[in-house]
């Protein structure tokens, strides 16, 4: 079993474009959703498809297992899906000593740019890269979950850069 260990931010500045490493087109949706657990479906550069289980109530720390699955069989999950298809370039920056991924939403959430990293200890402490905005690990209105199923239970319109 893999865990997540993940901080969110919302990003205020464009000085990451210079940065990035590796870039990839997303297309996800859930095809379960509960409040503490989720079974996601994602497509990545219409070539490679996984099925990804998610369990646990913190916003900081959860069990994550992900599978390979046939591009065919994602296409039919998430034609099936409720809620939103969600579209998103997701690009790679390295700064500090970690890995960052940025991702700017398409469709639905166009203008929305939230930068993610993951850590391999709950304590650790990423340098925060001057791009950064406010944090937002723990909000819901922002877990790609809530945005696919459509409930962000509050106005987004602050953070979308239109």
């Amino acid at each position: 079993m893999a865990k997540e260990i993940e901080r969110k931010f919302l990003v205020a500045g464009g000085e990451w474009r210079n940065e990035v490493t590796h870039s990839m087109a997303f297309r996800q949706a859930y095809v379960a959703s509960m409040e503490n657990r989720s079974v996601r479906v994602r497509i990545v550069d219409q070539r490679d498809a996984t099925l990804t289980i998610k369990i646990g109530a913190s916003a900081l720390v959860r069990d994550e297992y992900e599978y390979s699955i046939p591009l065919k069989d994602a296409e039919e999950l998430m034609a099936s899906a409720p809620g939103v298809v969600i579209e998103k370039t997701r690009h790679t920056v390295d700064h500090g000593g970690f890995t960052w991924e940025v991702d700017v939403f398409e469709g639905k959430y166009h203008g929305l740019v939230v930068a993610e990293v993951e850590m391999n200890d709950e304590n650790a402490n990423p340098d925060l890269p001057s791009w950064l905005g406010r944090e937002v690990t723990g909000d819901k209105r922002f877990s790609n979950q809530s945005l696919a199923m459509d409930c962000p239970n509050g106005d987004l319109s602050d953070a979308l850069q239109n």
